[in-house]
């Protein structure tokens, strides 16, 4: 048996088996048929949830009407005697104007609700988490879970104009809403696979051959919305995991860098005048012996040019690090640091940062 992860854009939606040999035909029916069998389950568990609290829902002509105008008009809600709930009622106002307020007691509002819950658990979403098939069996047996519970605490039924009643008996209508754009006719679906339709002709081994045991990742489509969003290299998930990743990485790497000393001028001044013995000695080392080479020699207690040009990058560099000076523009006068403090500045006042 192949695996289907069928998704709906980048939403996941359920687990499929379907052998190799099967059509495509007969597949795009089945994966359609279940698609919109889960988002009428959903209809009908919103609908109950309103039942639960609400009440049944009002004659179309009552709806949206206060009380004083529903009495100035002198209507009346015929079925509201007729469907009265098992058990009582207790009343509970529809903010909205949409149900009579006549809601079940409380231990019928729970038979409700539990068995809303159990059938959305059924066809969840997170089924694909659990590795677990969804199948049209299991999408008919949460709608007659959701029959069942309506017909005990309703036991007169509900009006005809009720839209748990109409999903029940396939007479809702959905024109201009967004659930209704949500249907996939099975005539027009299509199923995408690695950026290919799979053509209706077909059969399932022809694309992913003859292994029983792979499992691919198939999007539903309407026809004529064009070709899905490929499948990103790398899940959401594995993204986030990666990126916490290399932030701890930096995080380890920035204790493990030594002290910053440019924040006490004192020790930045020690760290200083070694690194200045250290390149002068290098500097010293490297210079040839043939005296024609040799570069002119400084007087007594006066630095060689490199030595000086060396101390003056250091120190501007070690400057800007503490906040004194900005990095120089590319292609500007200075050689690689300004200093914008000027010569009253305090870097200007200390003796060590004399050139």
């Amino acid at each position: 048996m192949v695996y289907l992860h069928v998704k709906r854009g980048d939403e996941s939606q359920f687990l499929l088996q379907a052998p190799g040999s099967t059509p495509i035909g007969e597949l795009t029916q089945q994966v359609t048929k279940i698609y919109n069998g889960r988002l009428k389950v959903e209809r009908i568990c919103s609908e109950m949830e309103e039942l639960a609290e609400h009440g049944i829902f009002l004659p179309p002509n009552m709806q949206g009407l206060t009380d004083e105008q529903i009495e100035e008009l002198k209507l009346k809600d015929e079925w509201a005697e007729k469907c009265m709930p098992s058990g009582g009622s207790v009343f509970k106002k529809d903010e909205i104007g949409r149900r009579n307020g006549h809601a079940p007691d409380e231990k019928m509002m729970q038979v409700l609700k539990k068995t809303v819950e159990e059938a959305k658990a059924l066809i969840s979403k997170k089924q694909v988490q659990a590795n677990v098939c969804v199948t049209m069996e299991m999408v008919k047996d949460a709608l007659d879970q959701l029959r069942g519970a309506v017909m005990i605490v309703y036991p007169m039924g509900l009006p005809p104009y009720d839209p748990v009643r109409m999903e029940f008996e396939n007479k809702e209508d959905l024109s201009g809403t967004q659930a209704g754009l949500q249907i996939i006719n099975e005539s027009e679906a299509q199923i995408w696979w690695a950026a290919k339709e799979l053509k209706r002709t077909q059969k399932l081994s022809d694309y992913v051959g003859k292994n029983e045991k792979t499992k691919i990742i198939v999007k539903l489509q309407q026809k004529g919305q064009g070709a899905p969003a490929r499948e990103p290299v790398i899940s959401n998930e594995e993204q986030k995991q990666m990126m916490l990743y290399y932030y701890k990485r930096q995080e380890e790497l920035k204790n493990k860098r030594p002290r910053n000393y440019l924040h006490d001028e004192t020790k930045a001044k020690h760290v200083l005048d070694w690194e200045m013995d250290k390149l002068g000695r290098t500097s010293r080392k490297r210079l040839p012996r043939k005296r024609e080479q040799h570069e002119q020699s400084p007087q007594p207690g006066e630095k060689s040019g490199e030595e000086k040009e060396v101390r003056t990058c250091l120190l501007q560099y070690l400057a800007w690090q503490s906040g004194h000076v900005e990095r120089g523009r590319p292609g500007s006068e200075s050689s690689c640091w300004h200093t914008p403090a000027g010569p009253g500045s305090e870097l200007s006042a200390d003796p060590r940062w004399a050139s």
